[in-house]
């Protein structure tokens, strides 16, 4: 059994960020799951660990730490190898801005809470609720796209030629886009950079339909 335990969800991706992390990182950890839809998350003994009731959790080095960017930080900082941000503050400032346009722009206003709350506070139907999530995601994904198509910075992946935190927030928002029929063809750098993400083991293993409590 490994030292490391991650409390998630095999569909969050906040959880699917900090799979991605933990396999580049070549941290062996355990899982434990709790249904979103369910509403495990709200169970007793979980929220004694995260009384916001959200995933991911991550018990290491005896500590429970929330959030998917704080515990990726704490995994670059304690773990600096192999990393995540690159060495220079501005290379590092671009990472960081890149990922922030994922994790604090669309996912904030698309995750499963908001859109159920679409649902039953304002009534929205299954065709508005994807409408929302497509409308969110067209607004910060044409901006991405440009950056990524135009700045120099940019490799194989989204910062040079290995994976980086960018990368990390990425893929998942990419794998959510399926689920809400979002048009990909005006990204196309982004769909490359996608693509050779998924020719990385790290975030190959780290996929939904690989987690033990995928449906």
């Amino acid at each position: 059994m490994a030292d490391v335990l991650l409390h998630g969800y095999f569909r969050s991706s906040t959880s699917f960020r900090v799979r991605i992390a933990l396999n580049l990182k070549g941290i062996a950890y355990d899982q434990t799951f709790r249904h979103l839809r369910k509403g495990e998350q709200r169970a007793p003994d979980y929220l004694a660990l995260n009384p916001q009731g959200l995933v991911p959790t991550l018990d290491i080095d005896g500590q429970h730490i929330t959030q998917s960017l704080a515990i990726i930080d704490y995994l670059e900082e304690t773990r600096p190898t192999p990393a995540l941000l690159p060495k220079s503050p501005a290379e590092r400032a671009r990472v960081r801005s890149l990922a922030q346009m994922v994790a604090l722009e669309i996912h904030p206003i698309n995750n499963l809470r908001v859109l159920e709350d679409l649902k039953t506070r304002f009534g929205t139907d299954d065709a508005g609720t994807a409408g929302w999530f497509r409308h969110w995601v067209e607004v910060t994904f044409g901006a991405l796209e440009k950056r990524l198509a135009s700045e120099p910075q940019t490799g194989t992946f989204c910062h040079g030629e290995t994976p980086t935190l960018a990368d990390i927030c990425l893929v998942p928002q990419v794998v959510n886009n399926t689920r809400f029929n979002v048009d990909m063809t005006p990204y196309p750098t982004i769909s490359r950079i996608y693509d050779a993400c998924l020719m990385v083991k790290a975030f190959a293993d780290a996929m939904p339909g690989k987690q033990p409590d995928a449906e």
